[in-house]
């Protein structure tokens, strides 16, 4: 049986769950619910149809098909062991608490407010997350340990939104953050299930803001061209 997800590829929150059914090599179908990009997410988008059982937030999503649909090695993604999965919960907490927050307040000034300019504080509040994202890579290759887990997939997935829209993450100031960037841009789905959706998103955001963003743009862009960041 074929799953069905519903929402729209410019949302973070679509994305993790995009990256989540390519990591397990799963088929699924994908479709548009048309939404404005600073419309306030509907409590049921995303939602996944899986036969009679249809599930939203992704976070729920995302747990819920590794547990049901992990191949043998394939359940590191969401690990059973009950100390390892309390630190995957706790960076899916931080992401949907603090930084989709944040996500969604600068989406909402934009496109709802119609501001003309990033506000500094957001920014700078922003670069507190990055700090805090930096410290849980220190000494390891992923955010919930040595092993890559739905944690990375859904803070990947915010992050590169206020990357590529944003906050550009400058990774002389954030090295462990920008490394682990690239590793998962790396995966071989990355961009179909994730990159493609930011950077529609990061387009409406240029419309909206263009001298402001093109600064950002540049910057984000030439850490990608070097290969500082692979985004």
């Amino acid at each position: 049986m074929v799953l069905t997800l519903h929402g729209t590829r410019m949302n973070p929150s679509e994305r993790a769950i995009l990256l989540t059914l390519h990591a397990l090599e799963l088929d699924y179908e994908f479709r548009q619910v048309d939404m404005p990009a600073g419309y306030d997410q509907l409590p049921t988008v995303p939602t996944l149809e899986d036969g009679d059982a249809a599930i939203w937030e992704s976070h729920a999503i995302i747990g819920y098909l590794v547990q049901k649909y992990a191949k043998d090695g394939d359940d590191a993604l969401y690990p059973r062991e009950p100390l390892q999965r309390a630190i995957v919960d706790q960076r899916l907490h931080y992401e949907s608490g603090v930084l989709f927050v944040a996500f969604k307040e600068l989406q909402h000034l934009l496109f709802t407010e119609n501001i003309t300019e990033l506000p500094k504080d957001l920014i700078d509040q922003l670069h507190e997350t990055y700090a805090v994202l930096e410290q849980f890579l220190v000494d390891q290759a992923y955010l919930a340990g040595q092993q890559l887990t739905i944690a990375d997939f859904s803070i990947v997935s915010t992050l590169s939104s206020l990357h590529l829209s944003y906050a550009p993450i400058d990774p002389t100031e954030y090295p462990n953050l920008s490394a682990w960037l690239a590793r998962i841009s790396s995966l071989p789905y990355y961009e179909e299930a994730n990159l493609q959706g930011a950077r529609l998103l990061a387009d409406q955001v240029r419309a909206k803001l263009p001298k402001q963003f093109d600064k950002l743009w540049q910057k984000a862009f030439a850490d990608i061209k070097s290969g500082a960041v692979k985004l």
